[in-house]
């Protein structure tokens, strides 16, 4: 141990994300009750850091996400001025990997959160913001994951990204479902177009603003019309076997939204809470049918983002 620092051991807890929910195109995201946990202990006598990786997701958690974790604090701890201490840290998560659930957003935002902790002053979250969109390169996932509840954030070229948080009905349930293969978010952004014809790029802002008020007012009609996506979903969609069959088996099972997740290969859905795993499960049942192995789930809103907590050492 490193006896000239006190030993300390932090631990936060981070939610997953979904993100675009169609035309909000790297710009809308929702924090979601899928964890990401980070338990961090020392400073340890050691020529770096070392990491555990376990619990349900952990088959999915390779070196270079867990990684993340660390390059993100050692970042945000030059950032904010931190002591370059080396940490050991343990790592468990529900998020799967390359699914568009915002693992490696979460993985970030977890990093910045440890090393804000140690900060004497706490820096703010624009701060963190500002860090999180240089690290992931888009303010999406990470934003929903720091910030938590529903979040539009759009970078502004040389000032600090606008962020903000958008109302959110409570009568909004919400169906994951996911196949056994991942998408990587390169492979997805090498789907999209150089460019797109001007009516599509006209189109999206017009639907954006439709599923924002739908977000709010839980209207299934502004909810189905303001999903409607011109920019990536009928790029990426042929990336994932069953997806048209399943988005269309979640609004046949009283879906008022379904779209992919992020980049996917996770579809996402929004219907009354108490259709929300019928809806789960018939997507998931067209991506098994496509490839087995497929997995699916109900999801609430984490209304917190990122928390930070220390224990007694």
């Amino acid at each position: 141990m490193n006896t000239s620092v006190p030993s300390r051991t932090l631990s936060v807890s981070v939610p997953a994300s979904t993100s675009n929910l169609g035309p909000g195109f790297d710009c809308l995201g929702l924090a979601l009750d899928l964890e990401l946990r980070v338990r961090m202990h020392g400073p340890i006598s050691s020529t770096g850091h070392r990491r555990t990786v376990r619990g349900s997701a952990s088959k999915e958690w390779p070196e270079q996400s867990s990684d993340l974790v660390i390059r993100a604090f050692e970042s945000a701890s030059q950032r904010f001025g931190v002591a370059q201490n080396f940490w050991e840290f343990e790592i468990e998560s529900e998020i799967p990997i390359g699914r568009g659930l915002g693992s490696s957003g979460a993985a970030i935002a977890a990093g910045i959160r440890l090393a804000a902790f140690l900060k004497r002053t706490t820096p703010s979250i624009e701060e963190e913001l500002v860090l999180g969109l240089e690290l992931e390169g888009h303010p999406d996932n990470v934003t929903a994951s720091l910030i938590g509840g529903a979040t539009l954030c759009v970078p502004i070229p040389g000032e600090r990204p606008a962020c903000t948080s958008l109302e959110l009905s409570p009568d909004l349930g919400f169906a994951l479902a996911w196949p056994k293969e991942p998408l990587t978010t390169s492979t997805a952004r090498d789907a999209l177009p150089d460019s797109v014809p001007f009516e599509d790029a006209v189109e999206n802002p017009r639907r954006l603003g439709l599923l924002i008020a739908g977000l709010r007012t839980a209207d299934p009609r502004l909810l189905a019309l303001g999903s409607r996506d011109q920019l990536h979903e009928k790029y990426r969609k042929p990336l994932i076997p069953g997806a048209q069959a399943a988005l269309e088996a979640a609004r046949d099972a009283g879906a008022w939204l379904a779209t992919l997740s992020g980049s996917g290969s996770a579809l996402f859905a929004i219907s009354a809470p108490n259709n929300a795993a019928t809806v789960a499960e018939a997507m998931r049942g067209e991506l098994e049918s496509a490839r087995p192995g497929a997995e699916a789930r109900t999801a609430r809103i984490a209304n917190k983002g990122a928390t930070t907590v220390e224990f007694a050492s």
